[in-house]
């Protein structure tokens, strides 16, 4: 019974942490962009939810991306997948519904929004969903890439190398960031080449929590770990 009574409270102690451990906020809004317009972002009255750029960014869903496409300054816009005759494997974001696609070498702006209730010094985690593609109407091999930001900090994805027609497929990223305040900006930056063969870089499924775990977590931890303290003296003092 001694040693049945240790073990529930190593067990206890397991569980109360690893039901807290991932329980840290969520800071970002918005950041599977479910809440916005189809669309060129802040243009023609689209609006994206949480966020602001003044870029060639586009809100797309795996729908259109590639059939029928979605309406910028310019025009329709889509990206080669199988549904306009590149047998690419363009689809759904691991996430599913909408994502954003960013022009890389024209109209470069970043995507931003201001992140609120840092604490500074601490270090947060940053994570999201990433892939290339190539807008559709126009041939040749391009690169695609993001330059992710919280204040003055960057951080970059790997170059992706895509073939003509192409789309690497979706990866997940997770970057570590420094807070040097209550509230900064994180924004995400599309790099792409060559000019004139617009490469597009998508992304979704934004994330941003604490890197530690909470004071909560803390302290659900210490009392399991005083259960086992607990149990320990008990069989001691019992075998004494």
């Amino acid at each position: 019974m001694r040693i049945k009574s240790l073990l529930l409270a190593v067990t206890a102690t397991a569980a109360l942490f690893s039901g807290t451990a991932g329980a840290s906020t969520e800071l970002i809004i918005n950041g599977n962009f479910e809440s916005g317009d189809q669309g060129q972002i802040n243009w023609g009255g689209h609006q994206l939810a949480g966020w602001t750029t003044t870029g060639y960014n586009f809100l797309f869903n795996s729908g259109n991306v590639d059939n029928g496409g979605t309406t910028g300054q310019y025009g329709n816009l889509q990206l080669w997948g199988p549904n306009n005759g590149a047998s690419n494997g363009l689809g759904a974001s691991p996430v599913g519904g909408n994502f954003v696609a960013s022009d890389g070498a024209y109209a470069v702006g970043p995507l931003s929004q201001t992140v609120n209730g840092l604490t500074a010094g601490q270090q947060y985690n940053v994570s999201f969903y990433w892939a290339g593609a190539q807008q559709s109407g126009y041939s040749g091999e391009t690169t695609e890439q993001w330059h992710v930001s919280l204040g003055n900090q960057t951080q970059s994805t790997v170059v992706k190398s895509n073939a003509n027609h192409g789309f690497t497929g979706w990866q997940k990223e997770t970057f570590t960031f420094t807070a040097t305040g209550a509230s900064e900006v994180l924004s995400f930056l599309a790099a792409g080449t060559p000019n004139g063969v617009p490469p597009f870089s998508l992304i979704d499924g934004v994330s941003m929590t604490s890197a530690v775990p909470e004071p909560e977590t803390f302290a659900m931890l210490g009392l399991g770990l005083g259960l086992v303290g607990f149990a320990a003296r008990r069989r001691k003092g019992k075998a004494a």
